[in-house]
């Protein structure tokens, strides 16, 4: 007697089964809809919920990249399968800018989320199901992931702190299963031909290896999808450790040396990683940061270890650990006349120029003629009551960390002639008793 397929759940019950309790109350629901079967399949069942719960607002997103000529026809084919099964579509077209080191695969990706963040539903829904789970696990672990990234794709986080939800329903089902239900609703789909490019390494898992780890290990995604549930659990347990480390950690402007020294060496990389993360910067590979690591313990008082990161600078200066964000390079800027009663704050420059009244400083009168913030070019020098001495002194003696001399910036007069050292030092030949003094503000990097 030939061995008959086991029969498999019902997508549409084990939808409506696992439905999350968070999100009780949300009635507006937008799919991910790219076109092919997954999507298709999602939006879909979530038309056929909507019948046992017409409470239900169904919807869709198709993020059109023009990366494939047939992208305009996977729009169309869109329009019509919304259209058949009563649910509106939004077609969001993006463009996509590669600068250097970029992945066109991330590019899009972040495109993409981007438009699901301009959602006016309550809940975006993506089509994610078990193979993409577990390849997921699998292709982590081919380029050295840690717990964060082998616990995968969560069924349901918030997009952002204040956005919509992101639910993944069809985690807990095959590509098999979804492909099944489509056929039998009698609906159609597109297929993506970069699906067939195994220059991705996602496609040369699907189409290589993944069949002859199938053929040998049949339950293979089931035991990936759990090690992933547990690996989550603990990156979870290294979250909760890292932001109390964090917050002990904690000093104005960056983090507290002596603090940071106390803790163990992995609380101490989970305590700089939790930071990048509150910062929204990307982790470094872990090379770097143990390096980063092993020179802000040891370096001496004097320097200053640094980590280059594409959204910033990591440094150790003296007793702290601060985080600097990369700005290019800023032109001079014109202030016109000061009202030394407003502080300016000059978002390209990091920083912010205010006016205290000493009884030394700038004469009104100059304020009121005009001035200007421009960038060190060498060699500048101001005068002090023991002779003229270079900007590149002052800032040295006002104990101004190396990355931040390198984009203090010089106030000068209308007509080019410099005047002071915010926040260090006014010339003496220009100042007057009393009068105005400049003070710098370094904006804080992250939101108070």
């Amino acid at each position: 007697m030939a061995a008959s397929r086991k029969p498999q759940p019902d997508p549409l019950e084990s939808l409506l089964s696992h439905w999350p309790d968070e999100l009780s109350g949300q009635c507006a629901f937008e799919v991910g809809l790219s076109g092919g079967l997954d999507s298709v399949a999602l939006l879909a069942l979530l038309c056929r919920a909507r019948e046992r719960r017409p409470e239900l607002e169904i919807r869709a997103v198709h993020v059109h990249h023009g990366l494939s000529p047939n992208a305009d026809a996977w729009a169309e084919h869109c329009r019509a399968l919304c259209a058949s099964l009563g649910a509106p579509l939004r077609v969001e077209r993006v463009s996509l800018i590669l600068n250097g080191g970029d992945s066109l695969e991330a590019v899009a990706r972040e495109a993409r989320y981007q438009a699901y963040r301009r959602s006016a539903a309550g809940v975006v829904v993506l089509a994610h199901h078990l193979d993409d789970q577990a390849e997921t696990v699998l292709l982590q672990l081919l380029r050295g992931g840690g717990a964060r990234a082998l616990a995968a794709m969560p069924a349901l986080r918030k997009l952002d702190a204040e956005g919509p939800w992101l639910w993944r329903p069809l985690l807990g089902l095959r590509r098999r299963q979804l492909e099944d239900f489509v056929q039998a609703q009698g609906l159609s789909w597109v297929e993506d031909e970069s699906n067939q490019d195994e220059r991705w390494r996602r496609n040369l898992l699907r189409q290589r290896l993944l069949p002859q780890l199938e053929a040998a290990l049949p339950d293979y995604r089931r035991h990936l999808t759990r090690s992933a549930g547990l690996l989550a659990d603990a990156a979870a347990v290294l979250d909760e450790v890292a932001a109390q480390d964090l917050a002990a950690c904690r000093r104005e402007g960056g983090l507290d040396l002596t603090r940071w020294r106390g803790l163990s060496a992995a609380r101490q990389r989970q305590t700089l990683l939790a930071w990048l993360r509150g910062l929204a910067w990307p982790a470094p590979e872990p090379d770097a940061l143990a390096e980063f690591q092993r020179q802000a313990l040891e370096a001496g008082a004097a320097s200053c270890p640094r980590l280059s990161l594409a959204r910033g600078l990591l440094y150790r200066y003296r007793d702290g650990l601060f985080a600097l964000p990369a700005l290019p390079a800023p032109a001079a800027m014109a202030l016109g006349p000061v009202d030394p009663a407003t502080e300016r704050v000059a978002t390209e420059w990091g920083g912010a120029l205010s006016w205290d009244w000493r009884p030394r400083g700038l004469p009104a009168d100059t304020l009121a003629r005009g001035l200007i913030l421009r960038s060190r070019e060498g060699g500048e020098r101001l005068a002090s009551g023991v002779g003229r001495k270079p900007v590149k002194s002052f800032l040295q003696e006002a104990g101004i960390a190396p990355p931040l001399r390198e984009r203090w910036p010089l106030l000068c007069d209308a007509d080019g002639r410099l005047l002071a050292l915010p926040g260090v030092a006014v010339d003496s030949e220009q100042a007057s008793e009393p009068g105005w003094w400049p003070q710098w503000r370094p904006l804080p990097t992250e939101p108070r």
